[in-house]
């Protein structure tokens, strides 16, 4: 790598925390941004997956440690916050996708997709943010979805906290961009990950989605590596409140 290219992307030196880091985008994101430099810590509930994801990580010479946690808990939000250390780059990936029709939820349902997919956003952000405006710089990367921006498929309440995630990155912007705190959505499209298993089981589900992208295909975790590292490190320095859409053209039509 060049001078240049190292001085825009290298995130040697920076300290990250990647909730969902054990499987799909969230592990994809950790590896990318762990291969620029930094020290990873990834979050999850399975140990197994997370010890599986911490050995990857290693294989490929990244610094990386885990913390087995259930972000809907919010006793376990709050150890991550206290045993994670300082954190530069945080990653707010984890998530859960009840899809049910609107009049099915119930109010466990909702209660357990807002815990995980905003709440949790919130609280670390909470956490972690003032700490990073206090050192004057600082990366949050909120992974946002299609339905952040737009109804399909059973939206419901996992929609709903999605455009909530949106609102949130530009109350945090909003709140720490001045001291040096970047912070942004990713927007996928839709991606061949754990998370979307149930729909992949439906016959022809996969297929007539991959029509739908203007890339002629769904996406794979590797395709957000990039975006990772860029939202991640100094080139985004002047990108701030933004939703960045890494969805093969999902979202132009």
């Amino acid at each position: 790598m060049s001078e240049y290219l190292r001085e825009l992307f290298s995130l040697q030196g920076r300290r990250a925390l990647v909730t969902g880091g054990s499987s799909g985008i969230g592990y994809a994101m950790a590896e990318a941004i762990g291969r620029a430099g930094a020290e990873v810590v990834v979050v999850a509930r399975r140990e197994h997956e997370l010890d599986k994801a911490v050995g990857r990580l290693r294989e490929h010479g990244v610094t990386a440690d885990r913390i087995s946690a259930d972000l809907g808990e919010r006793a376990d939000v709050e150890r991550v916050c206290a045993t994670a250390g300082d954190i530069d780059i945080l990653v707010n990936d984890a998530g859960n996708n009840i899809r049910k029709p609107m009049a099915d939820l119930t109010t466990d349902d909702y209660e357990r997709t807002l815990a995980v997919n905003f709440t949790a956003p919130y609280l670390l952000g909470q956490h972690f943010g003032p700490k990073m405006a206090g050192r004057g710089w600082g990366r949050i990367i909120n992974v946002g979805s299609q339905q952040s921006i737009s109804a399909f498929g059973d939206s419901g309440i996992y929609g709903a906290a999605k455009a909530a995630l949106a609102g949130l990155t530009r109350s945090q912007a909003e709140a720490w961009s001045a001291s040096g705190v970047c912070v942004n959505t990713i927007i996928p499209g839709f991606v061949l990950t754990p998370l979307t298993e149930p729909a992949q089981a439906v016959p022809g589900r996969v297929e007539a989605l991959a029509a739908r992208h203007m890339a002629g295909r769904n996406g794979i975790p590797r395709d957000f590596a990039g975006a990772a590292v860029f939202l991640a490190g100094d080139a985004c320095s002047f990108v701030t409140g933004q939703m960045l859409f890494v969805d093969g053209g999902f979202s132009v039509h």
